[in-house]
């Protein structure tokens, strides 16, 4: 996450995804016995790592991608449809229309794609076998409160697709807690978790998570990045298809901040100066093409010049169609003057008629008009193909006459032609004259600017008030209060001295502060309180799950063994210190059906189908 202050513009760096390396199986992780491989199965990334004490074996995830699967319709030449996982993606907006999360919320419930993730992060950790057998042990992190149903799908595909000898399930925020304990946090305190797609408010009381006064929140990271391209859309609708998610994303994660007081901070961006100071700018791509003219005299020149004799060929070509069309006319009037030569009377006056003409006088009148005409176009006709051949520059087109007939020539016509007239009027440019850039009416570079304001602090608002897209939900503080008010005061005091944050949304700046300011107003007057922020809000749970692989590698405490899943079905749960609370099903004993006997006593109006009795 990026600091508040300062302003400036700065670049969109739309960094691509390299593809995940294909590594090679350390020998550490199989002697003296199978390491643990820890999975942090997360809705917006997945981690894989070892936990190993061999000192050959990196003690950090070796995997990391996201929980992303783009599967196509069908690939070329008929073969299936293609996949491709997490960072073989490259770039996510191509294929924006494609992409699958196999989580509902925080919860996996498509086991397809995630076997699929699971596929593709074993392959590259170099545990790909032709039977798909992983013969190591695994720790995967799973949502608080995690449904039954969800676990029993996710122990189906270890147990029966990958066939691990043991697991263990934990909740990825208590890792994370459990991790940060080593510096000497109490055992107990109240956890605030945020990641993608909820947010969680766990109470935790001597290392045990308290699960019946646990509560949720369904605003993330996910609700936050679809809320900020909305506002930035309808801010700049010429760079609607510009603002993808992905450029949200970015601007979440480094140019966002939370407000210690969100009136306050708005009433600051209303002063000019403080925006001017705060804002910042978002440059987009754009082409600098536009920005000027690099054409030289004599290229524009011979544009010129292609432009005239475009516009001569077109005349020229109007003239020969006119002159066909008056040409017919002619020929027709000639005819109908032959009939009254020929003594033909009745079609003579029938073709008057026709032609809308009273008198013989009147039809030589427009026979000599017509020739008259054609005579001019013919000559124009003539002028024009020796003027080409003379010098096209200073030449202009002209417009032909007015058809003395009554067939006058279009206004567009006209208006068409003399649009270039300014164009071939001016004179030529001297050869020796500098060549200047046309100057744009506006700067370019500032257009393809998205300037972020108040969008910077009002995006991470809507973890404390939802309503601002229109949830109906309490925010972190009051959900807080809830959760507090339901435990005595001996043990309110106790959750409050350890509020850890953890979680991918609470790295924005200013959320450790905001949090201690909201305790304050809701806590009684002089008692105190501690607001502790996870050394690495992303990595710590996955840290947590391998130091408890480790140290629980050798116990039975936590991990489920094929045994138990065949014994116990597969939503069965070992609890541990950083586990859900298992609570089996239980399904309602039915009471034993009572048999009637044949000489039993009807009721009063019941019919008996003494057919189907017989049969």
């Amino acid at each position: 996450m990026a600091a508040t202050g300062g302003g400036g513009v700065f670049p969109f760096r739309d960094a691509r995804w390299d593809p995940d390396p294909t590594l090679e199986a350390l020998p550490g992780v199989r002697l003296p016995s199978p390491a643990p491989l820890v999975l942090d199965n997360g809705s917006f990334q997945l981690r894989l790592g070892w936990a190993s004490s061999d000192a050959s074996v990196p003690g950090e995830p070796l995997l990391r991608f996201r929980s992303l699967v783009a599967r196509s319709r069908g690939a070329r030449g008929g073969a299936g449809p293609e996949t491709q996982v997490g960072n073989d993606l490259g770039s996510p907006e191509p294929l924006r229309w494609l992409l699958r999360s196999p989580f509902d919320r925080n919860v996996p419930v498509q086991m397809e794609l995630q076997e699929l993730l699971f596929d593709h992060g074993f392959q590259r950790l170099g545990l790909a076998s032709q039977q798909g057998r992983v013969d190591h042990p695994i720790v995967v992190t799973e949502a608080v409160c995690n449904p039954l149903y969800s676990r029993q799908m996710m122990s189906e595909l270890l147990f029966e697709c990958y066939q691990v000898p043991k697991a263990s399930y934990g909740v990825d925020s208590l890792f994370s807690f459990r991790h940060n304990q080593r510096q000497g946090w109490p055992s107990s305190g109240l956890v605030l978790s945020s990641g993608y797609q909820c947010t969680h408010i766990l109470p935790v009381l001597d290392g045990r998570l308290d699960a019946r006064n646990c509560k949720r929140i369904n605003i993330g990271g996910c609700q936050a990045a679809l809320y900020l391209q909305r506002l930035l859309q309808l801010k700049y609708p010429g760079h609607f298809a510009a603002i993808t998610l992905s450029r949200v994303e970015e601007i979440l994660h480094e140019h966002s901040y939370v407000a210690e007081d969100y009136k306050d901070e708005m009433q600051k961006w209303r002063s000019p100066e403080y925006y001017e100071n705060n804002v910042h700018k978002m440059q987009l791509p754009f082409s600098n093409k536009l920005l000027g003219s690099t054409l030289t005299s004599e290229e524009k020149q011979e544009r010129r010049q292609q432009q005239l004799r475009r516009l001569q060929e077109l005349n020229a070509r109007r003239r020969e169609e006119k002159l066909q069309l008056d040409q017919e006319r002619l020929d027709r009037l000639l005819y109908v003057q032959e009939l009254l030569e020929d003594g033909q009377m009745d079609q003579y006056h029938k073709a008057l008629v026709e032609l809308n003409m009273d008198s013989a006088e009147e039809l030589q009148s427009y026979i000599h008009k017509l020739s008259l005409v054609i005579e001019q176009t013919k000559q124009k006709i003539l002028q024009a193909e020796a003027s080409v051949e003379v010098d096209v520059v200073d030449s202009k087109p002209e417009i032909p006459d007015l058809d003395p007939l009554g067939g006058e020539q279009s206004i567009e016509d006209v208006e068409s032609i003399n649009e270039f007239e300014p164009l071939f009027a001016e004179e030529q440019p001297e050869a020796e004259k500098p060549v200047t850039t046309v100057q744009p009416v506006f700067n370019l570079a500032e257009y393809h600017q998205l300037f972020l304001g108040t969008e910077r602090i009002r995006v991470p608002e809507i973890l404390f008030q939802p309503s601002l897209i229109g949830e109906e939900q309490a925010g972190i503080a009051e959900t807080m209060q809830f959760v507090l008010d339901r435990y005595p005061k001996e043990q309110q005091e106790k959750l409050v001295q350890n509020v850890f944050l953890t979680g991918g949304n609470m790295m924005y700046p200013g959320m450790k502060a905001r949090i201690h300011k909201e305790l304050l107003e809701m806590r009684p007057f002089q008692s105190s309180f501690q607001v502790h922020l996870a050394s690495n809000p992303v990595l710590d749970a996955w840290y947590g799950a391998r130091e408890w692989a480790l140290q629980y590698m050798n116990h039975e405490e936590g991990w489920i063994t094929r045994k138990d899943y065949e014994e116990k079905g597969g939503e069965y749960l070992k609890e541990h210190c950083a586990s859900n609370v298992y609570v089996p099903i239980r399904l309602p004993k039915q009471a034993p059906r009572t048999v009637e006997t044949s000489g039993s006593t009807k009721a009063p109006g019941t019919v008996t189908n003494n057919a189907s009795e017989q049969a």
